[in-house]
């Protein structure tokens, strides 16, 4: 949803509150898309505080749907997003990169929420998701889910460092 910043330039220190909905099912993470499960309406407050300066403050509560980092099944994370920038409608966009103050979500005079809370969700993604925190992961060697159930794969794989010694054991049991 775009939201239309000139109606606050009219007077300092105007402020209005804002209750857009997230129009996006499907976050694109660096590692791929990822399902928004639930959302609720963001709750923005925007203030004027003179020259051409806006105070953006709000919250986001939402939930995506991120595969766990060791069997691939889908884990349901919540986020609880604090919103909180200074937006300064002054600047260009050059002006914007060179201070390495980049705002995509801010497009002329228009504040597009969505983009917004992408960036949010962008910065506050966990490092690694655990369905449970004694997930056995799936079989390198069948794919099998291990929380599920073991298959009949072997698990002992040999050091390739230490094939050499594996070699020698080899000969000597074949004298």
């Amino acid at each position: 949803m775009l939201i239309n910043l000139t109606e606050l330039f009219s007077v300092e220190g105007k402020e209005k509150t804002y209750t857009p909905e997230i129009e996006m099912d499907v976050f694109q993470a660096p590692e791929g898309s990822l399902e928004i499960s639930s959302k609720k309406p963001v709750a923005l407050k925007l203030r004027n505080l003179g020259g051409k300066k806006l105070l953006l403050e709000g919250k986001a509560f939402l939930s995506l749907c991120i595969p766990c980092s060791r069997c691939l099944e889908p884990v349901e994370v919540p986020f609880e997003l604090e919103l909180y920038q200074e937006l300064d409608m002054d600047k260009s966009e050059e002006e914007r990169a060179e201070d390495l103050d980049e705002q995509p979500y801010v497009s002329g005079y228009y504040l597009d929420v969505d983009q917004l809370i992408g960036n949010e969700l962008l910065l506050n993604l966990p490092m690694k998701v655990l369905c449970r925190e004694d997930c056995k992961g799936i079989c390198n060697q069948c794919g099998t889910n291990l929380n599920r159930g073991n298959c009949s794969c072997e698990r002992s794989l040999p050091d390739p460092r230490l094939s050499v010694i594996q070699d020698l054991f080899q000969q000597f049991k074949e004298v």
